[in-house]
């Protein structure tokens, strides 16, 4: 069987704070994968969108924002010292800047709007054409790549979650409250799951790994012997 048979597209979905970017870049690593961070898309536009006041207290200006997406150019780099993958929006490493409390407590809302899905599924489907590559977002197993031959559905209960975050961000030097994390893990929740364009759902053909227990090493063991399995499905 040739070798490029044995890549695969692996596509992880889940809630806010799950480990899905975690658990994807560490896949893509083990795997000599491409990682895409589908939510570091939606940041991108999210803060180009706060930056020219077009969302202002977590109100999104539509129509301008619409119309300001031709204008909007999104890509990743790797870093060539440190090997870490950055997003770049018009040309500006913006992968400190996306993280930010205040674009989490908007990129829900900008993730609701069709004409923003759309320009970002298709990018990020012919990112991912040639397969070997591992995606982690809300909809790629539902919406980006529907015949993806692993499909990961990552949950952990709210509290887990809230906490992870938390202890993210405090890292990185952000003044945020346990209190904040979870009342903006609850509001995310509620908008990816309720939005009328592609909504946040288990594909029926994913795994569900809960990882509230789980160590990232263990967590990262559990999906490799999972990829092993889709890729003697693929060759027999």
């Amino acid at each position: 069987m040739p070798e490029h048979k044995k890549k695969i597209t692996i596509a992880i979905d889940g809630y806010s704070s799950c480990g899905k970017s975690t658990l994807a870049k560490a896949l893509a690593a083990s795997l000599h994968y491409v990682f895409i961070d589908s939510g570091a898309m939606y940041r991108g536009i999210c803060l180009y969108g706060m930056n020219r006041k077009m969302i202002r207290h977590g109100v999104v200006k539509t129509e301008e924002l619409i119309a300001a997406l031709p204008a909007i150019s999104l890509s990743f780099e790797k870093h060539p010292g440190t090997k870490e993958q950055s997003i770049l929006l018009n040309g500006f490493d913006v992968s400190g800047e996306i993280r930010s409390l205040e674009v989490s407590q908007s990129v829900s809302q900008v993730a609701t709007i069709k004409e923003v899905r759309q320009k970002l599924v298709h990018q990020q489907q012919l990112l991912g054409k040639k397969g070997g590559i591992v995606m982690d977002g809300r909809d790629i197993g539902t919406v980006v790549f529907p015949d993806a031959e692993l499909k990961l559905f990552l949950t952990a209960s709210p509290e887990i979650r809230a906490v992870r975050r938390y202890e993210e961000m405090k890292a990185k030097g952000q003044k945020v409250s346990l209190q904040q994390i979870k009342d903006n893990l609850t509001e995310r929740d509620r908008i990816d799951s309720t939005r009328a364009e592609s909504p946040l759902r288990q594909a029926e053909d994913a795994i569900v790994i809960d990882n509230s227990n789980l160590t990232p090493t263990q967590q990262l063991e559990l999906a490799l012997n999972l990829v092993k399995e889709a890729i003697h499905a693929q060759l027999a």
